[in-house]
């Protein structure tokens, strides 16, 4: 599995690395936040390891840009910024999970794997009966392709990249219809509700959380008996 490690601390990313390394991972480093922005978006990655006190570009507006650019590969932010708020603003910038420093690295390659894990195979984001590509973004249900417009097709594979996560509302607004457009104050709900009657049979739910924002929870996950 194929790993960017984002880190201007040597010392800190030269261990993690040879850790990493040891465990299977295929690690690159970078210790710039402009350097990080150019890899995540060239290359391809199974999941990417964020500090958030970069040079260049700070962490969060990697983690922003990346987003932007409806990227969907797991982000794990490290960061010894422990504070709450700092957890929260990840989070709703895109951060798929969050590790304060110091940390274990047994909890780190742990974590990590469980990111990687939600995707299946390389490229492949699942749900109940969905089955998103991203190489070709096409969604799937049953290996039947979805008729999907190009905003539900990222909605959806924002979604799909948080299973049984909330995504903020403001996160999806940005990610669906960018930030340069003006944008009813209904639109959301309403391609939402588009969404919904095409993932019919999907064992797939959209879950509106008002004031929050949206969820998509895996119905074959609740139906799995315990053990």
């Amino acid at each position: 599995m194929k790993l960017l490690l984002a880190e201007d601390d040597f010392d800190f990313s030269d261990a993690l690395s040879h850790y990493l390394a040891a465990r299977g991972w295929e690690v690159l480093c970078c210790a710039d936040g402009m350097e990080a922005l150019a890899l995540g978006r060239k290359q391809s990655f199974d999941a990417i390891l964020l500090d958030l006190s970069l040079p260049g570009l700070d962490g969060l507006e990697v983690l922003q840009r990346l987003r932007s650019d409806n990227s969907t590969t797991p982000i794990l932010v490290i960061t010894a910024r422990g504070q709450v708020t700092d957890k929260v603003l990840g989070l709703e910038t895109g951060a798929d999970d969050y590790l304060p420093k110091p940390f274990d690295l047994s909890e780190l390659d742990a974590r990590l794997r469980a990111l990687t894990r939600r995707f299946g195979r390389e490229g492949q984001l699942r749900c109940g009966l969905l089955r998103y590509d991203t190489a070709s973004e096409t969604c799937y249900c049953s290996e039947q392709p979805l008729d999907l417009s190009p905003r539900e097709s990222v909605l959806l594979r924002v979604l799909m990249a948080r299973v049984d996560r909330v995504v903020p509302r403001d996160e999806l607004l940005s990610r669906v219809f960018g930030t340069q457009e003006p944008v009813k104050p209904d639109a959301l709900d309403v391609l939402v509700h588009r969404l919904r009657k095409k993932l019919a049979g999907a064992c797939a739910e959209v879950v509106n959380l008002r004031g929050v924002g949206f969820q998509l929870r895996d119905e074959t996950a609740a139906a799995r008996p315990p053990g």
